[in-house]
């Protein structure tokens, strides 16, 4: 998986940090990293190492400013699906692509790949890298080789978070060197400004890490939720682990208890588009037990910020939109994948139809819509992403959408 394109050639998980401690739970045989703060208190702080942050700048080549969403989070090497870093940037027009995080000898370098098919030179190819320094407030470097500069800014409007980091580790075999173990890791994101819609929307992020689809349901506080999903990881994982019988000499070197043995599993929240009244947000889950790669995806939501609200697909679109998005869909896709117009789909779908995804997501240009690996595509093409822009939604979304005009497109 790559990072956050994410096909099979890259990665993006969670990391083990250096001052892991052991934990009292013995049984458990767990460690564990707990954040700087209780989940769900009322601080401010960041978890130690966890960031999110909006840069405003100019791309070489291009008259429009950009907006950069920034997260990072601890991560040492050896790790096998992150570096610690993903971002989403959007223009004026509103769309929104996709950057990955890459590792860097210095700890204030910021490496990020481009890996949104529309830019990159062939079909399964990379698009630029992003190479930058911190300074000051801004980010420096480069993009593509040419030279850039970012600010960091707080545009008018958008909400600030509060990053959670979370992680626990289960060792396999306590008494075994070198043990395998399953990592549990969690990034989640707190509204930290004052609002009637704040703890709506802290709700909505534990809901969407949870994988909620009943937005009814009561949903715990952060800190209940983590602490059931270690419960559930540990139990799982030892579990996987009852019917091998390693003997002290025994050593991750050995196939039996090699890589394979190492589980991981990540649950990440990261912003697609923030500026009020409309607020986007992925949740990305990876899991890997064992063979060839792990499995993974992203689920989007959009929210009125106004409100807490979330606007799921039934809720932006019209009850007879299906039908019609079809065709914009697949003219999204050739646009991104740079399809000739008597090109078959099938170059890059399974079959020569695309199906609309409900998996979609709002910015004040238009409606992305994601499919996750192995649902229209192979795993190589990682996640499908199309943008469909507002002017081609005309009569598809419902009125009073948090967006310009409503969500209503005026005639041409």
């Amino acid at each position: 998986m790559a990072i956050i394109r994410f096909s099979l050639l890259g990665a993006l998980s969670l990391a083990v940090l250096s001052c892991r401690s052991r934990s009292t739970d013995t049984d458990q045989a767990s460690t564990t990293r707990p954040a700087a703060t209780t989940p769900g208190s009322a601080s401010s702080a960041d978890t130690p190492g966890a960031t999110y942050a909006q840069y405003r700048g100019v791309l070489p080549g291009s008259p429009d400013s950009i907006t950069l969403h920034l997260h990072t989070w601890p991560s040492l090497p050896g790790d096998t699906e992150t570096e610690g870093m993903l971002g989403c940037y959007a223009g004026s027009n509103g769309q929104p692509f996709q950057l990955g995080g890459r590792s860097s000898a210095s700890p204030d370098s910021v490496v990020l790949v481009d890996f949104s098919p529309e830019h990159a030179p062939t079909l399964g190819a990379d698009g630029p890298v992003w190479r930058l320094r911190r300074q000051g407030h801004g980010l420096t470097g480069t993009w593509n080789g040419k030279p850039v500069r970012l600010r960091l800014a707080r545009p008018a409007g958008s909400l600030a978070f509060r990053s959670i980091f979370l992680q626990d580790s289960v060792v396999a075999f306590p008494k075994l060197k070198n043990s395998p173990r399953a990592r549990l890791s969690v990034l989640a994101l707190e509204p930290v400004v004052a609002g009637k819609a704040a703890p709506a929307l802290a709700a909505q992020v534990v809901r969407g890490l949870r994988g909620d689809t009943l937005p009814d349901l009561p949903v715990p506080p952060l800190a209940a939720y983590w602490k059931e999903l270690r419960r559930t990881h540990a139990q799982d994982y030892r579990q996987d682990m009852a019917a091998l019988q390693p003997t002290p000499g025994d050593s991750t070197d050995y196939p039996a208890f090699g890589i394979g043995l190492n589980y991981e599993e990540q649950h990440l929240t990261h912003v697609l588009w923030n500026q009020a009244p409309l607020l986007s947000l992925g949740f990305y889950t990876y899991s890997f037990t064992g063979g060839a790669h792990g499995n993974y995806g992203t689920t989007a939501a959009s929210f009125d910020t106004r409100t807490g609200r979330r606007l799921t697909y039934e809720a932006i679109f019209r009850p007879d939109a299906e039908v019609k998005l079809q065709p914009l869909l697949a003219a999204a896709l050739r646009r991104a994948y740079h399809l000739a117009p008597d090109a078959s789909l099938s170059e890059v779908l399974f079959d020569e139809t695309l199906p609309v995804t409900h998996n979609v997501y709002l910015t004040s240009g238009g409606a992305e819509f994601i499919y996750v690996p192995y649902e229209v595509a192979a795993y190589a093409f990682g996640e499908v992403r199309l943008f469909v822009p507002l002017r081609e939604l005309r009569g598809l979304l419902r009125p009073g959408l948090p967006l310009p005009n409503g969500g209503e497109v005026a005639a041409k």
